[in-house]
């Protein structure tokens, strides 16, 4: 049943358990954040440092590294070959620094070597961008008013979305083993402090790990609401 615009079922099934997972995920990189940034390098480089380091270790010199603005938006941006470190990051020279340097880094080296995962996601993000507004406006207003056709259409449309959060996961995973491994093997932290880099990023993971929860909720509940899952629409 809907109550106007609004329905329950949306509530329960996405909004509910979308807001709790990301809330825990979120909760648990700040902590590990927090932790590794109290836990200085033994070599004292900053962020910046390990950064430009493992990338002259792969042989990598067509990337540039800036310094960005907002807490942990660090990002590689694979069209201007352009590396973004937030000030946290950028300056910092703590065990937290190193491990969120080297997992963007890790994209980086991605995109030299052809990673065929960062490339399905490269381009899947423009359709995962247009099926996330346009798919559940359409579905939404298929629900809404009863038209069956449309809320399928848009639940279409969003399967993009899961698609790309789906192809995502290893892109990120991928990039943490590489970041890990590439800090041990350049000496640029030692045994114990890579536990502490582990911490970060296994924490980091679950942030994409509940943003892939979600999609799959979302388009479960845009199949189920317009008939297609569960033999019918549930009112």
């Amino acid at each position: 049943m809907w109550f106007g615009w609004f329905d329950p079922w949306y509530l329960i099934y996405v909004a509910i358990p979308g807001a709790v997972l990301a809330m825990l995920a979120q909760g648990m990189v700040k902590s590990a954040f927090a932790r590794g940034s109290r836990i200085g390098l033994q070599r004292g480089r900053t962020g910046r440092q390990i950064a430009q380091a493992i990338l002259d270790a792969n042989g990598i010199d067509d990337v540039a590294i800036e310094p960005t603005q907002g807490f942990l938006s660090d990002h590689y941006d694979p069209r201007r070959k352009v590396l973004r470190l937030s000030p946290e990051v950028y300056q910092g020279r703590s065990v937290a620094a190193a491990g969120v340097a080297a997992h963007e880094v890790g994209h980086a080296i991605q995109h030299a070597r052809g990673y065929a995962p960062l490339a399905i996601r490269n381009r899947v993000v423009p359709m995962a961008s247009f099926g996330s507004g346009l798919g559940m406006t359409l579905a939404f207003i298929g629900i809404g008013f009863g038209f069956t056709q449309l809320a399928a259409i848009g639940a279409a449309f969003f399967t993009m979305v899961v698609i790309f959060q789906l192809v995502n996961l290893p892109v990120e995973f991928n990039a943490s083993r590489r970041a890990r491994q590439t800090l041990l093997d350049s000496g640029l932290v030692s045994r114990g402090e890579d536990r502490e880099v582990a911490r970060v990023l296994n924490a980091a993971a679950m942030t994409y790990v509940a943003a892939t929860v979600s999609a799959i909720l979302t388009l479960l509940y845009l199949l189920m609401r317009s008939g297609l899952l569960g033999g019918g629409s549930r009112d």
